[in-house]
C-alpha cells in the first residue's frame, strides 16, 4: 500500500489535505505530524513512500526535518509544500534532499494528484 505522511502544523489544513487525498485514491495509507519530532517518530517506525512537508514547523523547520529524513531513508519522495514560494526557499529545499516544491496557494489539487500518480509510477508502487 502506498504510505503518505503529511508533515503540517495547521491541523484544518492537515485534514483538508488528508481528506482530498483519500477522496481522490482508495487504496493508500495516510498518516500526520503535526511537527518534526513527530515526523521522525513515524519515520523511525516505517518509512512512507512520500511525504508532505511544510517548512514553517514549531521547533525544527521542516527542510531541516527533510535533510534527517533523507539521511535516514533516502528513496522517500518529499514535496515540500508551504505557503512561502521564495527562490532561497527551493534552492535550499532542493540542496536538503526535497523532491519536489508546491505552493499552497497557486497548486491545485489535481496537479497534487497528478504529482502523486507520477511519483507512484516513479516508484513503482501502485495506489
Amino acid at each position: 500500500m502506498f504510505k503518505i505522511l503529511l508533515v503540517e502544523d495547521n491541523l484544518p489544513f492537515r485534514q483538508l489535505l488528508k481528506e482530498n487525498l483519500y477522496n481522490q485514491f482508495t487504496s493508500i495509507n495516510v498518516e500526520e505530524a503535526g511537527d518534526g519530532t513527530e515526523a521522525m517518530r513515524s519515520i523511525g517506525i516505517s518509512c512512507p513512500d512520500l511525504i508532505f512537508m511544510d517548512i514553517r514547523l514549531p521547533g525544527e523547520n521542516g527542510l531541516e526535518v527533510a535533510r534527517k529524513i533523507k539521511s535516514q531513508c533516502p528513496d522517500i519522495k518529499i514535496i515540500i509544500l508551504t505557503s512561502y514560494d521564495l527562490p532561497e526557499y527551493r534552492e535550499t529545499a532542493k540542496r536538503y534532499g526535497a523532491d519536489y516544491f508546491a505552493t499552497k496557494g497557486s497548486t491545485s489539487w489535481a496537479e497534487i494528484a497528478t504529482l502523486i500518480k507520477s511519483i507512484s509510477k516513479e516508484i513503482k508502487k501502485p495506489l
